[in-house]
């Protein structure tokens, strides 16, 4: 009984920090919002469990195995994500954010929660910030592209 109260805390942490950073992406209209991530950090993290405490156990088990698998099939689905659109690069923030929750849903099946809280803050943060920092630079190029007339 200890084992499975201890997993669901696992994946309930992996459910809460993915909605976290999945709501930073949603709030400013991005596709893939606090489901998506939710669902990215819970699956990383069950399949890091499984692979720990079921494989690893195992003689010839190597749970390092199904983490490197993990990271590959997120790098499929960031693939998708990115487009060239109208001469610049969409969908690559989107991209690695997902490829950092998968990355923290592993940190919560392994167990490593104070990293996976501390990463999931910085992916936040940096989300969050960068927004701003780019947000404000790019509006000082568009109220100087008006006086510039060449």
């Amino acid at each position: 009984m200890y084992d499975i109260l201890i997993i669901l805390a696992k994946l309930l942490l992996a459910i809460i920090l993915g909605a976290i950073i999945g709501y930073e992406r949603e709030s400013i209209g991005k596709p893939a919002g606090s489901r998506t991530y939710a669902l990215i950090a819970l699956g990383s993290a069950l399949f890091t469990i499984l692979s720990v405490d079921g494989f690893g156990k195992l003689p010839n088990g190597n749970p390092t195995s199904m983490m490197g698998q993990i990271l590959i099939g997120i790098g499929f689905i960031g693939a998708g994500l990115i487009v060239y659109h109208k001469h610049h690069v969409e969908g690559l923030t989107t991209a690695s954010a997902l490829w950092s929750i998968a990355a923290i849903g592993i940190a919560v099946g392994l167990g490593w929660y104070v990293v996976a809280i501390i990463a999931s803050l910085l992916v936040f943060l940096l989300l969050f910030i960068v927004r701003r920092v780019e947000f404000e630079k790019n509006k000082k190029k568009t109220l100087w592209s008006l006086f510039d007339k060449k």
